[in-house]
């Protein structure tokens, strides 16, 4: 088992038959799940048990999979690394010594080692595809309101989906196949219908697949990640897939526009945790305000604490149209020219991230390294649009992903062409 994958490790067993009898399943420990403890990796939330599942947990159970535990994360989904874990931090398993990604990190590393067949994680401004790429597996990040966000503890709601992890992409299309769909719990999501089988488009048949390859996505990414990212077009190309470089110049904002918008919900979110309604709740003696400021200070970690501050400003009277109003501009802008390139290609491809992973320890003095490295991710949540990251190989001994892009709802082409690689 790699060091630190799970908060809580407690089976729970499926129906005795169905798609995923016999498989077992890692589910991120900000989903809810009925009777064990779902933390959000804080101790804001440190004994927390759901009354009840979430819908994703609900169809897991019922397509006859075994949970066999809570997977540890970077805390409500707060970083890139799996460091700001209220429980420490998780070793990679295929770069020991390195980050496994985040905020998803347990989920990725429990695949990656074995510890898991399959893995759900939730996925804001790349938190699947990161951990995906820093650990060599597959992770599928939906189109927002393919999958149903009943029962996973907000952080950005307009921005977040729940999405699968695995070792190939036909097992995590599989696993897609049972936790998308409409949900009358939650508003946002579509129904994709009986005609959508994301396994079933595991074909890999990638002829005459029009790549378009963002060149702003390449630009000050590491050297032997663009090389690596290359290697893996190649691999495409000798499949029969073309490639032609595409424009995204919104992206040059996306990053700023993204940490605005998810930390001004993010602030919104985690009001509810103030001791009374929700989680952790200080013995300090004084007033209600007193009382209120002590134990969000002892329930929230540094960097929970930087985002709500950040947050509330961008909100506040006199900053709302300055900072709020201008960053949803900007993801308007960021959403029309991912339609245009769509419109050029039938996927878009880039290096997932632009580094490989990071040292355990390296980022944490550094939260704006943090916030860079998801320079290629946070463009696609700002999109509503899905993505994928396969291995596409290594540098310097360190995984490196291949994120492909497509269309809203498009999985199947996205499973497809990565089918082709994983």
């Amino acid at each position: 088992m790699a060091e630190n994958v799970f908060i809580t490790e407690e089976t729970i067993e499926g129906a005795a038959d169905g798609p995923l009898a016999g498989r077992t399943v890692a589910v991120k420990d900000n989903i809810s799940t009925a009777g064990v403890r779902t933390t959000c990796g804080s101790k804001m939330l440190e004994e927390y048990v759901p009354p009840y599942d979430a819908t994703v947990v609900e169809r897991l159970k019922d397509a006859g999979a075994t949970i066999v535990g809570k997977a540890n994360m970077d805390e409500f989904g707060m970083g890139t690394t799996t460091e700001t874990s209220y429980f420490g931090s998780t070793d990679n398993p295929a770069a020991p010594g390195h980050v496994p990604g985040g905020s998803s990190g347990g989920s990725a590393a429990a695949v990656a080692a074995g510890d898991a067949d399959l893995a759900l994680g939730s996925d804001t401004g790349g938190s699947i595809r990161c951990p995906a790429a820093f650990c060599g597996v597959v992770g599928i990040k939906p189109t927002y309101g393919l999958v149903s966000r009943y029962g996973l503890v907000a952080y950005g709601n307009s921005l977040e989906q729940i999405g699968p992890f695995a070792e190939t992409v036909e097992d995590a299309a599989a696993l897609l196949d049972v936790i998308a769909g409409d949900d009358e719990r939650d508003a946002t999501t579509h129904d994709a219908g009986d005609e959508a089988n994301y396994a079933d488009a595991a074909t890999g048949d990638v002829d005459g697949l029009s790549i378009g390859v963002p060149t702003e996505l390449l630009d000050g990414a590491d050297d032997g990640v663009v090389e690596t990212f290359w290697d893996a077009i190649a691999e495409l190309e000798d499949r029969g897939a073309e490639y032609h470089e595409v424009s995204l110049p919104s992206v040059e904002h996306a990053v700023e526009a993204y940490y605005v918008i998810a930390m001004s919900e993010a602030s919104s979110n985690l009001a509810r945790f103030d001791g009374v309604r929700y989680g952790h709740s200080s013995d300090a003696e004084g007033n209600w305000n007193e009382t209120f400021a002590q134990t969000r200070k002892e329930g929230f970690g540094d960097e929970v604490k930087r985002r709500i501050l950040l947050g509330t400003y961008a909100l506040s009277a006199g900053y709302h149209d300055k900072y709020y109003k201008k960053a949803q501009d900007a993801r308007a802008w960021v959403k029309q020219d991912f339609d245009e390139a769509l419109s050029e290609a039938d996927v878009l491809a880039s290096p997932t991230m632009p580094v490989p992973p990071f040292e355990l320890g390296e980022s944490l003095d550094d939260p704006l390294q943090m916030y860079l490295a998801d320079a290629n991710t946070v463009p696609v949540n700002l999109a509503d649009l899905p993505a994928i990251s396969v291995p596409a190989g290594e540098t310097d001994g360190l995984p490196v992903g291949l994120q492909l892009v497509g269309p809203a709802f498009g999985e199947e082409r996205l499973i497809r062409a990565a089918s082709a690689l994983a």
